[in-house]
């Protein structure tokens, strides 16, 4: 036995005859399910059955801050098709060795004395008794499905088992995680601790009055509860079932449909069988490719992220004490919100008091709502309330170290705005315009301290979306940079850093995204098919239907502020397909979107939203029809083609912030991994290929760019 396999596992076992197990992977933040942990669980549970005569019974937990983290992402992400069958056979070990744990004869407790998620959930699942320690940083649950993967060690056959196949089913195929306090309610844990001494005090409590413990599966005239698939409520439930969840996958997320088949077939067989088709389905997800898309970009790319590498080194990280943010409207209220509940002081300004404190209802009504499910207390909500000041005076930004301006998208306006803010805030503030589109260069001109000046554009609804998209302009110095990157993660959102362009990134990839839906429209293929091929491309909604919610008029402006901005540079605006088709849309057919009433859309009152009916006959043509794929790839390539332009023109500085830019901010099919993974899992070959047939029918947008041709001839990815 090794060293580090002999420390994995700390084996103590006290005067009252129970072993306490420690869990302690050497050389590791976290305990994982790698070669170590296997080879340390074999040997461990071989002692216990060795000595287990002279055993009251087994006490597991974990020597690090977490229980325990799961499967080894590093192992999994290499398992390929050819490795299937030693992957299955090691899997059916990892398994036996838990059932050997849960069948030893003696009370198994899991003193849960952190976040166990995953593997480290299925550990817990295989103890008798599960006592958490009653902490906010303890989370349970079973996320693998996040990562395009389902629970492999025996988390679908228990959880079913445990709880039923229609309560199980959103842990397992939702990956729903919960707290302790939320895990007794459900039944997921027996007892909850204040200290580390009381959960083992009660662990050995619970040992000594239950000697001959059993899980409840393998006590006599065990039954699954709520009933077998056979019977007739749960059949009712997976008679619709599998609709439902196609509708919300859309057949690109083979894990969720996966997971339902395993705990539907296994809740018809015995324990051990249910293990096997588990087995089955976890060496299919993990052999594919799309949890190879998934856990490389939101695991390792994440991590990436998360962890300051776009962020400039040598500066020491600042937390932001108070922000300014200017115009209260959906934006400024959203920014005013999170900034608030990451506990920073915010002055909210507008034109007018009354604005600005209709900026701060906003806030005001989240925090109602979450009083109302009892997740806050009244207290709670008032003193997050009265972090955030509304005013109509720019004096009020002194003391501010950062000002954010969310204003309307015109140059002069953020101009006026940022240059009074800038002298009311503190001398080093750094100033930040949350345009979506304006170069932040231009917008700098406007301060008295450009190498201050920065873009910090967040996504609608703010307090909903996970990413805000950090903008460096020419003058942006580092120091700022770090500033802004550290400001982001404050307040819990993911920061991706790009440099300035005119839309950046995640802009102007949408912005492909939807031209090529009205594209589309324009050309007379039929809005049904164009919305429904996005959907199931991956693409959360339609290009159609995002128009609608952006709006036709903005679209129509950014547009022309666009053209004018050109213009003073001596160029021209390319034109777009899609131009003509905004223009009927407002002109002729007076339907800006959905906030005037109509646009693509339909949104009557008391009913769904539905396709204006007479797009038909106004774009619809005979000759209109082109094929599915081609309305999917349309919709897929011209955003992965415009992604690799932005690395082409040093916007984009890494994978990572290309991969979770684009799903984080636009929606790209999460599926793929995002923008550029969606490139690699094609295959560069093949998707220039691909790419040159759709520029031949649809026009040179497609036209793959030098910087793939380059790397395809080169042998590399992105």
């Amino acid at each position: 036995m090794t060293e580090a396999i002999r420390y994995a596992f700390q084996y103590e076992k006290g005067q009252d005859n129970i072993v306490v197990l420690t869990m302690d992977m050497p050389g590791q933040s976290a305990n994982t399910m790698n070669a170590v942990y296997r080879e340390a669980m074999a040997a461990t549970i071989a002692r216990l059955e060795a000595e287990k005569d002279a055993i009251a019974g087994v006490i597991l937990t974990s020597a690090k801050k977490t229980f325990f983290a799961g499967g080894d992402l590093n192992e999994l992400i290499k398992v390929t098709k050819a490795d299937a069958q030693a992957f299955y056979e090691g899997i059916l070990v990892l398994k036996g060795q838990l059932r050997r744990l849960e069948t030893l004869g003696k009370p198994v407790v899991a003193a849960i004395n952190g976040a166990a998620l995953g593997g480290g959930w299925e550990i817990c699942l295989a103890c008798h008794h599960r006592i958490a320690l009653d902490e906010s940083h303890v989370q349970l649950g079973l996320p693998e499905v996040t990562l395009g993967l389902l629970p492999g060690g025996g988390g679908v056959v228990r959880m079913v088992r445990l709880l039923g196949l229609e309560k199980a089913l959103p842990y397992l195929a939702e990956g729903r995680k919960v707290r302790p306090e939320q895990a007794l309610k459900a039944g997921l844990v027996h007892q909850l601790a204040s200290s580390r001494e009381e959960m083992l005090a009660k662990a050995r409590e619970w040992i000594a009055a239950n000697p001959n413990a059993k899980q409840p599966w393998d006590s006599a005239g065990y039954k699954i509860p709520g009933g077998t698939p056979s019977s007739p409520n749960v059949a009712q439930m997976l008679a619709i079932a599998p609709s439902v969840l196609r509708d919300k996958t859309k057949g690109c997320f083979p894990a969720p449909e996966k997971i339902m088949c395993a705990a539907v077939e296994g809740a018809q067989v015995d324990f051990d069988t249910a293990q096997l088709i588990e087995a089955r389905y976890f060496t299919e997800l993990t052999t594919g490719q799309v949890a190879k898309n998934m856990i490389g970009t939101f695991w390792f790319q994440l991590n990436e992220i998360n962890a300051g590498k776009s962020r400039p080194q040598g500066y020491p990280q600042q937390q932001t004490k108070k922000v300014g943010v200017l115009g209260a409207g959906m934006m400024g209220a959203g920014i005013a919100y999170v900034s608030a509940a990451a506990g920073i002081e915010v002055v909210l300004k507008d034109v007018s008091i009354e604005a600005a404190e209709k900026g701060k209802a906003y806030s005001a009504a989240l925090l109602d709502k979450k009083v109302g499910k009892g997740q806050m207390t009244a207290e709670k909500r008032d003193a997050f309330l009265a972090r955030i000041k509304p005013t109509a005076s720019e004096a009020d930004f002194e003391g501010c170290d950062l000002v954010i301006e969310a204003v309307f998208e015109d140059r002069a306006l953020k101009g006026k705005v940022t240059a009074a803010a800038e002298a009311a805030a503190l001398p080093d503030a750094v100033i930040a315009s949350n345009t979506s589109t304006l170069p932040i260069t231009g917008l700098a001109q406007a301060v008295a301290q450009p190498q201050k000046f920065i873009g910090l554009h967040f996504f609608s609804p703010v307090d909903k979306m996970p990413l805000v998209e950090i903008i460096r302009g020419e003058k942006t110095d580092d120091a700022t940079l770090a500033r802004a990157f550290d400001y982001v993660l404050q307040i819990r959102k993911t920061p991706i850093v790009v440099h300035d362009s005119r839309g950046f990134f995640t802009s102007r990839v949408f912005g492909t995204f939807t031209n090529e839906g009205l594209a589309m429209l324009g050309e007379g293929v039929p809005a049904a098919m164009i919305e429904n091929q996005a959907r199931q491309a991956g693409m959360p909604v339609g290009p159609l239907a995002i128009s609608d919610e952006v709006s036709l008029s903005l679209m129509s402006h950014i547009r022309e502020q666009t053209r004018k901005d050109l213009e003073a540079e001596g160029k021209a605006l390319p034109r777009h397909p899609a131009f003509a088709v905004v223009d009927l849309m407002l002109n002729e057919y007076k339907r800006p979107g959905k906030a005037a009433g109509g646009g693509f859309y339909e949104y009557p009152a008391n009913g769904r939203k539905h396709l204006w009916p007479e797009l038909k006959q106004r774009f619809e043509k005979a000759d209109g029809m082109i094929p599915a794929e081609d309305v999917r790839d349309r919709i897929l390539f011209v955003q992965a083609i415009e992604t690799v332009r932005c690395v082409e023109e040093g916007v984009l500085r890494s994978t990572a912030d290309a991969n979770i830019g684009s799903i984080f901010g636009i929606g790209f099919a999460a599926w793929s991994g995002g923008a550029l993974q969606f490139i690699n899992q094609y295959g560069l070959q093949d998707f220039i290929a691909r790419a040159q047939y759709l520029a031949e029918q649809y026009g040179e947008r497609f036209e793959p760019p030098a910087l793939l041709l380059d790397k395809a001839a080169r042998g590399e990815t992105f």
